[in-house]
């Protein structure tokens, strides 16, 4: 059976794709940074002298890690109707993917806290810095350095699965690509040129975190470890 492929049907909605794109962008972007304060907030708590924060955090991100992402996309959406709060499929899978992200990120920001050496913290506390100055000065810079580069593949990832916010009619690439095949019975070359952008976004964000890498942990810039 032969298959002529014609790109110019799905290619007539690049407007749409274009957008979708876009979105898809904003939504892993916003969530990326929210999800980054939730993730370090995690790890500090998870990781202090407080035994109920402690026991919240882990909680948390038990729960997370252990629940599919498009099960938590629904009780987002659902569960915030439910409450009365009408809100719209972005903001919604926003919080569902900063929620997750979140708890995937305070892992990996906890692996690097627990790598410090105690010889750090004695000399911090030897040098009288407070708790909150060790913590920006002395833990945190040398932590999150350490582990930039899985923050930046678990980000990627996030932007990926970012998809299954389709399912909530999230005008992001993946919903708008489900139209467009819909409307051209292309979908093999619909669903080939949304790869295409996929790995396209894919690279823009490595890039833009290799940038933030350099511009943030000098030794890296000496370095040039790439991500």
């Amino acid at each position: 059976m032969k298959y002529d492929f014609d790109f110019s049907a799905p290619l007539a909605y690049w407007p749409d794709l274009l957008a979708g794109a876009w979105t898809t962008l904003a939504l892993s972007l916003s969530s990326t940074f929210f999800g980054f304060l939730l993730g370090v907030f995690c790890a500090l708590a998870s990781t202090g002298r407080s035994l109920w924060l402690a026991r919240v955090a882990t909680v948390y991100i038990e729960v997370i890690r252990n629940t599919p992402l498009l099960v938590q996309v629904f009780i987002v959406y659902f569960g915030l109707s439910s409450l009365g709060l009408q809100v719209g499929a972005f903001t919604a899978a926003t919080v569902a993917l900063v929620v997750n992200v979140g708890a995937y990120t305070s892992e990996i920001v906890r692996a690097g806290v627990e790598s410090i050496p105690k010889a750090q913290l004695e000399a911090a506390e030897t040098l009288g810095l407070s708790r909150w100055q060790t913590l920006r000065h002395v833990v945190l810079p040398p932590a999150i350095e350490r582990v930039f580069p899985a923050l930046t593949s678990q980000y990627v990832l996030l932007m990926l699965a970012s998809s299954i916010c389709s399912q909530i009619s999230a005008e992001e690439l993946t919903a708008v690509a489900n139209r467009v095949q819909s409307d051209t019975f292309r979908s093999v070359e619909t669903y080939v040129l949304v790869a295409g952008a996929y790995l396209l976004m894919s690279l823009v964000m490595r890039a833009v975190f290799w940038l933030v890498a350099m511009v943030a942990f000098p030794r890296l810039r000496r370095l040039g470890t790439p991500l």
